[in-house]
């Protein structure tokens, strides 16, 4: 069983910049695919980014603002937000594919096998 947990989120300033960790029970965080969502109120959850395979892949919304990364000492997956905008307030998730199937798309939810709890990221101007 592998569990998620995040943290890192609160309350910034539009144009300000917010770093998020999600860490993992199990070696997660280097075997496997790893990803970022988030889900505004009233809206479907949103793709923001992954890594699988060795490379990040990220969201036209986060291309060149955010930036996934990992420790894998740590087993621990960040994701450093800059530039925040009023439309990036939301719960952000951490999410787990332990095998990945061929090119399943990883901005599906139903692709991940596992979630972390979520933690709240809001932007006032």
């Amino acid at each position: 069983q592998v569990q998620l947990a995040e943290s890192g989120g609160g309350l910034v300033q539009a144009g300000g910049s917010l770093r998020l960790s999600c860490a993992a029970t199990a070696r997660t965080v280097n075997t496997n695919t790893m990803g970022w969502f988030r889900q505004a109120p009233g809206k479907e959850r949103e793709f923001v980014t992954a890594w699988s395979r060795g490379s990040p892949y990220y969201s036209d919304s986060a291309k060149g603002r955010f930036t996934i990364s990992r420790d894998n000492a740590k087993n621990t997956v960040y994701l450093q937000m800059n530039n925040l905008k009023p439309d990036d307030p939301a719960v952000y998730y951490c999410a787990a594919i332990l095998t990945r199937r061929g090119d399943c798309p990883l901005s599906r939810p139903n692709e991940y096998n596992y979630w972390g709890q979520g933690t709240q990221v809001t932007v006032y101007s």
